[in-house]
């Protein structure tokens, strides 16, 4: 939604009960395609994005990647605490995996 004033498009939502893996995996590569649009936008700005109405953090480029790493974070925690609660123990390999972001980015 930053970049949308200026061509960024927003990737439709997928519905989160009804979505397959194939169709998941293509919705987060526009969403990647759209991070980094946002973030060459920024360049091009001198270093600042385009500041949106919900936004808590400062436009700089560094406190936009601070800001989305840490979200990001925050969701592979989610997933992990979600499998326990649900009495799934994630292989070691698994849960300390999602954290191993060259190994994952290779992939």
């Amino acid at each position: 939604m930053i970049g949308e004033r200026h061509g960024v498009a927003v990737p439709r939502t997928v519905d989160a009960r009804k979505v397959r893996p194939s169709e998941l995996l293509r919705a987060l590569a526009r969403s990647s395609d759209g991070i980094i649009r946002v973030i060459r936008l920024g360049s091009d700005r001198g270093g600042a994005i385009p500041p949106a109405a919900w936004q808590n953090f400062p436009t700089d480029l560094v406190h936009f990647l601070s800001y989305f790493v840490a979200h990001e974070a925050h969701h592979r925690g989610q997933l992990v605490m979600l499998a326990r609660q649900l009495g799934h123990r994630l292989p070691a390999e698994v849960a300390a995996g999602i954290w191993q972001w060259k190994r994952r980015s290779r992939e």
